[in-house]
């Protein structure tokens, strides 16, 4: 009895120092491998299992020193089990989404509305638009009728039948009353007779549709009308209607 329990103390002692060799071997490498530690642990705890079975007494119990023996060995296997769980790396949380701001879209150019260009005033104009003619050009009571008549309200605006230059402004011709003559060139002449007032000057110029005058009975005249006349050179009348329908301007007659 005594002498086996001696050589279990010494198989003991010769363990103990092998599972210390053990243990230091598993705690340096632990921190590099996880395998390798498993390795190093499943050896210390073969050592723990075979040191308990040699101490065993013939009685099945254990001697003392067999006992701090297996208790030694256990606390190194709780200290490797501890340097193992400090060893472990937790897995990196995943990285918190980070918000990116969509880039705004460069707002469109505002469409810059074309401006439709003016219309260009007719190059001819009715001198009273809207107003009835009474007397058209031609022989008249015995006469020749030399222009036509248009027959508005006393008070009535003549306008120019197109651009020109004032040559006569104001009781001029005989039969006429107060009259305006205008040149338009190309030896054309217009004239607007019996009028009650002139708003215009010789050497002025107008345009298309500019008020010349106020429609009046001064001259010869049996009433308040306009006498339109048309000269090819002064003078020198022509039909008036027929020349207005033949530069786009239709009138009665």
């Amino acid at each position: 009895m005594h002498s086996t329990t001696s050589k279990s103390i010494k198989k003991l002692n010769e363990l103990r120092e092998r599972a210390t060799t053990v243990g230091s071997t598993m705690l340096t490498k632990v921190r590099g491998s996880r395998a390798t530690f498993a390795i190093t642990a499943a050896g210390v705890a073969t050592a723990a299992v075979v040191a308990g079975s040699l101490l065993l007494t013939d009685h099945g119990q254990r001697a003392p020193a067999e006992t701090a023996a297996v208790a030694s060995a256990s606390q190194r296997q709780q200290a490797a089990n501890r340097a193992d769980r400090s060893a472990r790396v937790a897995a990196p949380k995943t990285a918190p989404k980070v918000a990116v701001a969509k880039a705004k879209a460069a707002p469109k150019p505002k469409a810059v509305p074309v401006r439709k260009a003016a219309p260009k005033p007719a190059p001819w104009v009715v001198p009273m638009p809207g107003v009835p003619l009474s007397s058209c050009f031609g022989p008249r009571w015995g006469t020749m009728h030399m222009g036509v008549d248009f027959a508005g309200k006393n008070g009535t605006l003549i306008r120019a039948i197109g651009a020109g230059r004032v040559v006569a402004a104001g009781w001029n011709y005989s039969g006429y009353g107060i009259s305006v003559v205008i040149d338009h060139g190309n030896n054309t002449v217009s004239h607007y007779a019996h009028s009650s007032r002139v708003l215009v000057k010789p050497g002025q110029k107008v345009k298309p549709g500019q008020p010349i005058a106020i429609e009046g009975t001064t001259g010869d005249s049996t009433g308040p009308h306009l006498h339109f006349e048309i000269h090819r050179g002064m003078w020198n009348q022509i039909d008036p209607a027929k020349w207005l329908r033949a530069h786009g301007v239709k009138i009665g007659c």
